[in-house]
């Protein structure tokens, strides 16, 4: 195993703190919340082993020794060519022995693509309720359908804990691409770097830059021009995907602004996301029929779902400003982004709309 007896005792001091904190807060349901959070964490924590380690086991599977190996060149690229915080991060290997780490739950009003926002003593602010057991989130996502929320409930297989753990590789990511896999781990570490309590859309849109330049530059170091090729289309259909749903995020929230009864912005409501589904249709056409998407859209496309991809993406166009302004340099990038985390929301705010009138 990984960690020593003492970063052991560490890593159970900080969950057991957690736990604490929990329990000074005033519902049960807010204390029964913390608690799985803390125990999902310390099974993973208790579950690490260590990746150089593991290369040293003749037995190991062929797929497992290829991805260890590829994560140790992910983390040292990281380092060195885009100045994350790597430190102990990704050199251990939880098998989660499920499909998903964690389950977030999502919602927002039924007219309105504003996400509901919950505050934790940790992450501060953010647009999503996180469960390490399945059941558990769609129980939560039940209560909330029945207090008349949209709501959306999503897997998740990595997150960052903000410093907090040495985050671990786990078994749910395995299965990814080599650029897939070092774009989760440069955009996980950028969490480490620059994180602003309360702001999901300014912390995932960030980390969202992080992540696309980095792996645009470790496919230009490492891969083949096949493999360059496929990311690139990837990449390409990620776009069109977003600008699609993004796209159809403001019309509904103009939809919303008008005055209208409710029976008739239900079905003003459900008729914008028939016109979603049709024009991803005609996009799948021109994508050859592939189906990546098939699943996103095999939900519901309400307010909840659309805000998940608002929030890694809204904030996108003024973070690629700013590193051309900071010419590609990621010190000097990091630099001014960490300024912009320091102003208020409102100051935050304006800049984007200045951002958004200059680029129109």
């Amino acid at each position: 195993m990984l960690a020593s007896g003492k970063l052991y005792k560490s890593n159970a001091v900080k969950a057991l703190a957690l736990m604490l904190l929990s329990i000074a807060l005033v519902s049960c349901e807010t204390v029964g919340y913390y608690s799985q959070a803390a125990r999902g964490q310390l099974a993973i924590v208790f579950g690490r082993e260590d990746i150089r380690r593991l290369l040293q086991q003749e037995e190991l599977p062929p797929q497992l020794l290829e991805k260890f190996e590829k994560v140790i060149e992910i983390r040292k690229f990281a380092e060195t060519e885009l100045g994350l915080p790597v430190g102990d991060h990704y050199s251990s290997y939880v098998d989660v022995e499920r499909e998903h780490v964690v389950w977030n739950v999502f919602a927002a009003s039924e007219f309105s693509v504003d996400p509901v926002n919950w505050c934790y003593p940790i992450a501060g602010c953010v647009s999503y309720r996180g469960y390490f057991s399945e059941q558990s989130a769609l129980n939560y996502a039940a209560k909330l359908e029945q207090e008349g929320f949209d709501v959306y409930t999503g897997g998740v297989d990595a997150y960052s804990t903000l410093g907090w753990f040495e985050d671990s590789l786990l078994s749910t990511v395995l299965d990814r691409a080599d650029h897939q896999l070092a774009g989760l781990i440069f955009h996980e570490l950028a969490h480490q770097l620059v994180y602003v309590s309360g702001d999901t859309t300014f912390n995932e849109s960030f980390a969202t830059a992080v992540e696309r330049e980095g792996v645009r530059r470790w496919l230009a170091q490492s891969a083949a021009v096949s493999d360059i090729d496929a990311a690139l289309l990837e990449y390409g259909r990620q776009r069109q995907f977003v600008d699609l749903v993004t796209g159809y995020r403001d019309r509904f929230e103009m939809l919303y602004q008008q005055e209208l009864a409710e029976q008739s912005m239900r079905v003003r409501k459900s008729q914008l996301q028939q016109s979603l589904r049709d024009d991803y249709g005609a996009l799948k056409r021109q994508w050859q029929g592939y189906a990546g998407y098939d699943g996103w859209f095999a939900s519901s496309l309400n307010n909840a779902q659309l805000g998940t991809i608002a929030s890694y993406n809204d904030l996108l166009p003024l973070f690629e400003g700013v590193f051309e302004k900071s010419n590609q340099n990621f010190p000097e990038f990091y630099a001014q982004v960490s300024r912009l985390a320091e102003l208020s929301l409102a100051e935050r705010e304006a800049l984007v709309l200045d951002s958004e009138e200059s680029s129109q």
